[in-house]
């Protein structure tokens, strides 16, 4: 098995093309690596001791984060996107940073959810955020909320979501969520376009359970960007947090006020 996984999406050929340069480079100096591509319906081969690399945007950051969890290994996460607000390694950096990985354990544990559905035993991963959503153009859907079995707010709204510190700059900000540091143990509940209710967020502490449940028209359940699958009135979702991190690989110092100047533009780096 390689010690490095590069992780890329086959149409991202800069990330296919850095890897193999890449993976030739470190291989004269006894490092073994191989490319997996993330639209393979091959699942890929690794584990704990396997240091996974992300070369692409925000997107494929996720996809990767989801496989080397399953796993319980690391993520170093190299930004070919245009954002990348998740992602602090450039990729004229890639080959020192790999080097300093291996070298080392030394890892920024995130926070990540655990769903269960009430009609399913199967459970998902997210590391953004879930959301219950509107199942078609046009319609709202109707989501009530539970923290702990207290019943919280009902909302006809375009959806609502789950979100974690990391994922509060993603989906959640566009929604008017807060932005959270990621270190902090928190969730954040987060409607989607509400009307006539409550628009602001709710913060609740790590070892909460959050339940969404949908109330009267079909819902699309949908974690990180990806669609899980539909939701009939009387299912709902619990969310808490998953017993393991995400292990990101802590490359260099990228703190949150650096990644809202360079990656939302709000001032100069």
């Amino acid at each position: 098995m390689s010690q490095l996984l590069f992780a890329a999406f086959s149409n991202r050929h800069d990330a296919v093309e850095l890897a193999h340069q890449v993976g030739d480079e470190l291989a004269r100096e006894g490092v073994t690596s191989s490319v997996y591509l993330l639209d393979s319906n091959e699942p890929p081969t690794l584990d704990a001791a396997t240091l996974v690399v992300s070369l692409g945007g925000d997107g494929t950051f996720l996809k990767t984060a989801r496989l080397a969890h399953a796993v319980g290994a690391r993520v170093v996460a190299v930004n070919l996107g245009q954002l990348g607000f998740l992602l602090n390694v450039p990729p004229y950096d890639v080959v020192e940073n790999i080097k300093s990985a291996l070298g080392s354990d030394s890892v920024a544990e995130r926070l990540a959810l655990q769903i269960r559905r009430s009609d399913q035993d199967e459970e998902e991963f997210a590391l953004n955020e879930v959301v219950v959503e509107r199942a078609s153009a046009g319609h709202m859907v109707r989501v009530k909320t539970f923290v702990d079995d207290e019943e919280y707010l009902t909302y006809s709204a375009d959806g609502v979501m789950v979100a974690t510190p990391t994922g509060s700059t993603g989906y959640n900000f566009s929604a008017g969520g807060p932005v959270v540091d990621a270190s902090l143990a928190i969730m954040i509940l987060t409607p989607i376009a509400p009307h006539f209710t409550i628009d602001r967020s709710i913060v609740v502490p790590v070892n909460s359970v959050i339940r969404l449940l949908v109330d009267d028209k079909p819902a699309m359940l949908v974690a990180d960007g990806r669609t899980i699958g539909p939701m009939e009135p009387g299912q709902f979702i619990e969310v808490r947090q998953n017993p393991t991190p995400v292990h990101l690989v802590a490359t260099q110092r990228f703190d949150l006020a650096t990644r809202l100047r360079r990656s939302l533009r709000e001032g100069h780096a």
